[in-house]
Formats: C-alpha cells, structure tokens, sequence
C-alpha cells in the first residue's frame, strides 16, 4: 500500500516550528538554482560559442545543430542519473545524495570552462565536451527529484504546492544568472577575446557557487518521511526494479503529461536566443536581455501558481499553464517576427507566464505520485524522461524547422503539438490515485 507524504506541520509529528523550513527553501532553491546555472551556460554557449570553438571546420547552421546535439546528449545522462541517484536517495536518504549531485555538477562544469577547443585538441576537443556534459546530465538527474522532496517531505499538507513550487525558481533564476554573465562577458570585452577565453569565465566562477551551496546543505536535516519510512523493516532493495514493475505506467505517463514544460522554456531560453540572434539579426545582447527579463519576470509566478495549486487543485492549474502555451504559440512568434525587440519581449513574456502556472505545481504533483521508499527514483524518473521527449529535442527541431520551412510558423505548430500531448496525458494521469488525496 503507498505511503503517504507526511502531513508534518498539521499532525505535529513532527512539529514545524521545531523545522527551519526557511532553511530547507534556501538550500533547496540554491542547490537547484546552481544545478540549472551550469546546465544553462552549457546552452547558451551553445547558442554563441561552441559552433565556433569546438565545431569550427563545419558551416555555420552545421555547427549549430552540432553543439545543440551536444546540449540535448545530457538529456539521455540524466535518465541514468534519475536511476542511480534516485536508487541511493530511497534506499540511503535525500539530503546525502544531494551533496554528491551538486558536488559532481561543479566539477564536470568548472572542467569545460578549462576544456581546450578544436584548434588544440582537434576531434578529442568536442569528444571530452561531450563526456562532461554528459556528466553534468547525470548530476542533474539526481538533484532535482532530491531538491523536491527535501522540500516537500518537509512542509505542511497544505502547503506543499508552494514549496515545491520555491525549488522550481531554481530554472529561472539558474537561466537569469547565466545569461547574465555572458551578457557581462560579451559587453565587457571584444568579440575576439569573448571568443577566445571570456566564455570560460561563467563556467569557472561556478565552482564557487558550488561551495557555497554544499556549505548551506550542510545544516539541512533528512525529511521526517524518509526518516520514518529507513525505520520500516521491509524495505525497497531496488528501488527501480519495483518502480518499474509496479508504477512503469505512471512513470511513462508523467514524462509524458511533463514534456511540454521543456518545449515551451527552450523555445525561449535556448531556440529564442539563437532565432533572435541568428534568423531576425537582433544584437546578442539584446537578446539575452530580453530573456533575462522574462526569466525575472518568472520568479515570482512559480510560488503564486504553486500557491494557486494547493487551493484549486493541481490539475487545473497545470492544464491551464498548457492550454496557454497552445494559446500563446503562434501570437509569440508573430511578436517576435514583427515587434522587434519589444515584441520579443512581449512573446517571451506570454510563453514564460503559460510555463509558469504549468512549472510551478508539477513538482508537487508528481511527488505525490509515489510513496516513499520509491518517490525519488519515480519523480526523477518522470522528470528527466520529459526532459529527453520535449527539452533535448526542441533546441534541435526548431533550428532545423526554420532552416528547412524559413519561418517561424512550423515551430509554432511543434510547440502546440507538444502541449497538446501534454494535456491529454494530464488528464488520463489525474485519474489515478494518488498517494495523498
């Protein structure tokens, strides 16, 4: 029978008060916050540098595709790591296994930042690009499911949309910083030197970032239902042997309800950089502004439709963020096509409002899927597998849209068709039990 997510703060067993729940948000939302930081400079040096570094003997849309290849490889890493990080966070605990995620992400991207480039290594350049980027999506498919439960196990039944939704500000404000510094970098210095060492400088600062997020899960202490659940004498041996032979359906059902949250954020984050710079011709920095500013503009929607999620429902709020983002497909692109920058802002900012009532609660809802003993390892799974089917294919699909069909209307459609995908699983997946009603 399924464990339910303790309803701690209500029955007093623990009591909250005796939970410094501000710390556990804090170190929930720095670790994520620093997970997506590395994750996203990967991107968008994909989007600026890398077709040019370690890809350079190819024409320019060739290099592209290639170094947006190399972004989407982490995406299959980070199934793998949702198995193995989520096999030791429900047989071992969360909080441990988050030390090591975030330990392993500083290192693989504090190593690309001191990684030569093609005219040094020549094809083992991108080949040991690809490696460390690979290990950067098997440290990510570890932190996010821990990063949520160490959130959620934690707070009140009633609250529990909200505090999950805190751990999902990580992307944003990961995608805010990182966009931020090579927006800095390629302001503060000419192009040549941009290109030749100030692109490592983002990937090298965040060994520091790093250090401080391990200082402050430090003094994090394990959730009460994990705690309760290693007292149990019967216990999960493998963790996904039995998630799969029990919940595979569930799991399959989840990536798949999940996957239009990935298309709808790179269609900004990652494809709006590269379209906005490289198809309408607008000032790199420019761009990158105007996605730092929706990224900002995101923050604060997450906890208010998290918020949102524990009084109405979760269903309906995420189905609501999906019909937006069928809603808001074709008006995004016209705006960008025909606005200028203004218009790139006003469509980033539709998209990013429709992801927000999508991202914020869908933590929640699919921790509350799983009972304990197989909850990391079933969020993690379902997350990364939405990551593979609509994050790591996007980048790629849509720069190969515009190049075949030369504007942006087929893109409008991929992105439609996804959401629609979405809504439909969503809705055969609510009818399910949950494990806390």
């Amino acid at each position: 029978m399924a464990t339910p997510i303790a309803e701690h703060g209500a029955t007093g067993a623990p009591n909250a008060k005796k939970l410094d729940l501000r710390r556990i948000m804090l170190a929930s939302v720095i670790g994520t916050t620093i997970e997506w930081y590395d994750l996203f400079i990967f991107a968008t040096a994909s989007a600026l540098v890398f077709n040019k570094v370690f890809f350079p003997s190819f024409d320019p849309l060739a290099g592209t595709l290639l170094a947006f290849s190399t972004f989407a490889s982490a995406y299959l890493s980070r199934m793998l790591g949702a198995a193995l990080f989520g096999h030791f966070g429900d047989r071992l605990g969360r909080k441990s296994t988050l030390m090591i995620s975030l330990s392993l992400m500083g290192l693989a991207t504090f190593a690309i930042g001191l990684l030569p480039g093609y005219d040094t290594l020549g094809a083992w350049a991108p080949i040991l690009l690809v490696v460390l980027r690979l290990l950067q999506g098997l440290a990510l498919g570890g932190e996010w499911g821990g990063a949520v439960l160490l959130a959620v196990e934690h707070a009140p039944k009633d609250k529990r949309g909200l505090y999950g939704s805190w751990v999902q500000i990580g992307v944003p404000a990961g995608t805010f910083l990182a966009n931020s510094a090579f927006l800095i970098m390629s302001a503060l210095l000419p192009p040549e030197s941009f290109l030749l060492w100030g692109w490592r400088l983002p990937f090298l600062v965040s060994i520091l970032l790093v250090a401080i997020g391990l200082y402050v899960r430090l003094s994090v202490t394990e959730t009460p239902s994990f705690a309760s659940y290693a007292k149990q004498a019967e216990k999960h041996r493998i963790p996904l042997a039995d998630l799969l032979r029990k919940h595979w359906g569930t799991v399959l059902l989840g990536g798949v309800a999940t996957l239009s949250i990935g298309s709808s954020f790179n269609l900004i984050a990652v494809f709006g950089l590269s379209y906005g710079t490289q198809t309408l011709k607008l000032p790199k920095q420019d761009v990158l502004t105007m996605i730092l500013i929706a990224c900002a503009f995101c923050v604060p929607l997450l906890p208010f439709f998290g918020r949102l999620s524990d009084r109405i429902g979760r269903r309906k709020v995420i189905l609501a963020g999906i019909i937006a983002e069928i809603l808001f497909a074709f008006p995004m692109f016209w705006l960008m096509d025909n606005g200028g920058l203004p218009g790139v802002l006003l469509g980033f900012l539709l998209m990013m409002s429709a992801f927000a009532a999508n991202f914020g609660p869908i933590a929640t809802f699919l921790a509350e899927l799983f009972e304990t003993g197989l909850r990391y390892t079933g969020l993690s799974l379902c997350y990364m597998l939405a990551g593979v089917l609509g994050s790591a294919l996007t980048p790629i699909i849509t720069s190969w849209l515009v190049a075949t069909t030369g504007n942006a209307a087929s893109v409008a459609w991929y992105m439609m068709g996804a959401s629609a995908l979405s809504a439909i699983t969503l809705v055969i997946l609510s009818r399910r039990v949950t494990v806390s009603a």
